[in-house]
């Protein structure tokens, strides 16, 4: 016959609170568990004020019984799970109905014996034990893994703003030097053409300056495009300078932009989240969609900015939106997740295809000194 041990390994050694009244039951349940092969420090107590200074010491298990002359054992357990501690706790009795078994069970019990059939108590303690290791793992467990998506996301955070630092600089190096540059030279080429004799250098000039133009044209939009200043005059307005240079740009496709009517009220780093989405979004669709219409909706409701980039074009075929890295979509939802937002995709062959981004409106959290200090560790 198999010993009880077979169903789990035996601790080395385990520590046990026994909430008893009966000297005789306590030294059954003792030998009992002597005999299963248990390593067992023992402490017996009565009353709850006992078992209240007995839980300031460390317990792998409690066996309490149900009937105690100050509390019952249900009073017990209930005390104990309200201090949040999760001590395995077995309720034993000499009889207890099934809808007070229920009842503990509910409160949090590990199991319910009674003391006619205490064959089952080294098996239940073992079990218990086990399951309240195996809990104390998956909480730690899901405590790292949070510490680690709050780092993560920290570091996202980090990283857009660098990116968005350095586009700042690179915009201002744009204006600064290459657009004034630019702006010296097309003076120059002008005297030229003022000063020429031989008209062909005229029209050299003439055709050169043109050429600048184009080439003065795009260094601003790129600069607008790296880092736009109207973002300081809100959101709303961001978008309607963005959908305007993307019609100038794009005359052959009808774009709609719908807004809130009330004032949208973001930070600035949620701001150009919802910016940089819109950008991007306008950019697949002008690269990849062959569209004919592009529907930009932008609502807020229940403390959420929904921002939706909807176009006619061509979709995507199926099982293609799990490799739409090329896209930018990755950095897109990369983005978002560092403010708490996050982006959704669909689309259908012949059907166009539909970006959402979901952005709370409540400003993102400031980066706690844990991850500060965790971020300049990694640098």
């Amino acid at each position: 016959m198999n010993s009880p041990l077979a169903l789990a390994p035996a601790p080395v050694a385990l520590r046990v609170l026994h909430v008893e009244d009966s000297e005789v039951d306590h030294l059954m349940m003792q030998a009992l568990l002597e005999q299963a092969g248990l390593q067992v420090t023992w402490l017996r107590v009565e009353t709850l004020e006992a078992f209240v200074e007995a839980l300031e010491q460390d317990w792998d298990a409690i066996i309490c019984d149900y009937h105690l002359p100050t509390a019952s054992g249900v009073d017990m357990l209930r005390y104990l799970r309200e201090g949040g501690q999760p001590i395995p706790f077995l309720l034993v009795s000499g009889e207890i109905g099934e809808e007070t078994a229920v009842a503990a069970m509910r409160e949090g019990a590990s199991d319910y014996l009674l003391k006619t059939h205490l064959t089952r108590l080294a098996p239940a303690l073992l079990q218990a034990v086990k399951a309240a290791e195996a809990q104390r793992q998956r909480a730690a467990a899901d405590a790292a893994l949070r510490d680690s998506q709050r780092q993560l996301q920290a570091l996202a955070r980090h990283l857009q703003s660098r990116v968005e630092a350095e586009r700042a600089a690179m915009a201002r190096e744009l204006h600064d030097d290459v657009g004034s540059a630019l702006t010296a030279l097309k003076f120059d080429l002008a005297w030229l053409a003022r000063h020429a004799h031989d008209e062909s250098l005229v029209v050299r000039a003439q055709r050169a300056s043109s050429t600048l133009d184009l080439a003065i044209e795009a260094s601003r939009r790129l600069m607008l495009n790296l880092r736009p200043p109207i973002l300081q005059e809100g959101l709303t307005a961001a978008l309607q300078w963005l959908v305007q240079q993307f019609e100038r740009q794009h005359e052959a496709l009808v774009l709609r932009l719908a807004l809130p009517g009330e004032a949208v009220a973001l930070d600035e780093e949620r701001a150009l989240v919802a910016y940089r989405f819109v950008q991007e979004a306008l950019h697949n669709v002008a690269k990849h969609a062959q569209a004919g219409r592009v529907d930009v909706e932008v609502s807020q409701a229940g403390g959420v900015l929904t921002v939706e980039v909807r176009d006619d074009g061509v979709g995507l075929p199926p099982g293609t939106l799990q490799g739409l890295r090329g896209l930018g979509l990755r950095g897109l939802q990369e983005r978002a997740a560092a403010v708490g937002a996050w982006v959704d995709v669909s689309s259908r062959t012949g059907a166009g295809t539909q970006l959402l981004l979901s952005l709370p409106l409540q400003g993102a959290a400031p980066m706690e000194d844990a991850d500060a200090a965790w971020l300049e560790e990694a640098r």
